[in-house]
């Protein structure tokens, strides 16, 4: 008889938090307002074919399947993209202006030899999983995704990595036509333009870290991050860059965009820490999108068991 031990990250899919929890928040605050303080009512999911995007081909991993999904709705219409939008429906109504096809990702620095391949490659030589993921916003706000991807040191090793490698920078497409808000410039720029993100090489090849290309079986919505983004489940969320294009490899710490406009605020790690509170606004609970009620933030989002390794002898509170 086999036993099997599940860990603690691992989520159900009645976890998952429902598509049109995530869409329709104002719809659910009237809800809340109605039902007072008593518990919500699970929303239904909604039918594949109700969901825009194209099927992908995939694989469920039963290791990542054990939390209520956020429903669709919410997922694609309470977003940060600021390329597109500073307010949160803004990208629903703004990213018709992305052209996710044709689109390619050159890897670059200090590898074994610089790649550039188209992602519909990528889709056909790596084995695509549905993982159920919990993402947390540095805002305080949470959800839980079904992301479809694969892992990104599937990427890495295919440009092949060198003693050298100990820094990876990711940077979202520069094309201020697909992108309105990278036309502002000057006092009317919110942040710097391109969008860059970093992580440590152990963190970006670590299995959980994901490249993912599609949420609930179709292929990523663009608001979401088309064609492709990453998907780093105990940092963040805006650590998990999107509408990716470029990966640099590199011995010195890379630039991090919110670092580098705050960092007494956002430090280059961002780790999920309850314990840690932003300056503005405490990190100890989190508000899951449909739920009523906050709930308590886990260290490095419930993935310690699989990451904290990472981090044993350094001191989380400095190294935020």
């Amino acid at each position: 008889m086999n036993i099997i031990t599940k860990a603690p990250w691992q989520l159900k899919e009645s976890d998952v938090t429902d598509e049109k929890i995530y869409n329709e928040r104002r719809t659910l605050m009237k809800i809340a307002a109605v039902a007072g303080a008593g518990a919500m009512m699970p929303t239904a999911l909604p039918a594949s074919s109700d969901i825009p995007g194209t099927t992908l081909n995939f694989s469920k991993n039963s290791a990542y399947h054990e939390a209520s999904l956020t429903d669709y709705d919410k997922i694609t219409t309470y977003n940060n993209f600021y390329e597109f939008s500073l307010a949160k429906d803004g990208p629903s109504k703004l990213a018709h202006t992305l052209e996710p096809e044709d689109w390619s990702i050159e890897i670059t620095g200090e590898v074994e030899k610089n790649i550039t391949i188209d992602v519909n490659e990528m889709i056909s030589k790596f084995p695509l999983e549905e993982r159920i993921y919990r993402f947390r916003c540095v805002e305080g706000w949470s959800m839980v995704v079904p992301w479809v991807g694969f892992e990104l040191s599937y990427l890495l090793k295919k440009a092949g990595l060198t003693s050298k490698s100990k820094f990876v920078q990711f940077q979202t497409k520069n094309d201020p036509r697909m992108f309105p808000e990278q036309n502002k410039k000057g006092f009317l720029a919110n942040i710097p333009f391109p969008y860059v993100e970093g992580l440590r090489i152990d963190e970006a090849m670590h299995p959980l870290t994901l490249l993912s290309v599609g949420l609930y079986g179709k292929t990523l919505p663009k608001q979401n991050g088309a064609p492709i983004r990453l998907v780093v489940p105990w940092k963040y969320g805006f650590k998990s860059i999107k509408s990716m294009t470029h990966i640099h490899v590199s011995e010195t710490l890379t630039d991090s965009t919110w670092n580098i406009v705050n960092p007494r605020e956002y430090g280059f790690y961002s780790n999920v820490n309850p314990e840690v509170s932003h300056p503005r606004w405490s990190q100890a609970k989190e508000r899951p999108l449909g739920a009523f009620f906050k709930k308590r933030t886990e260290i490095f989002n419930g993935y310690a068991d699989e990451v904290a390794g990472m981090y044993k002898n350094m001191d989380l509170r400095k190294n935020f």
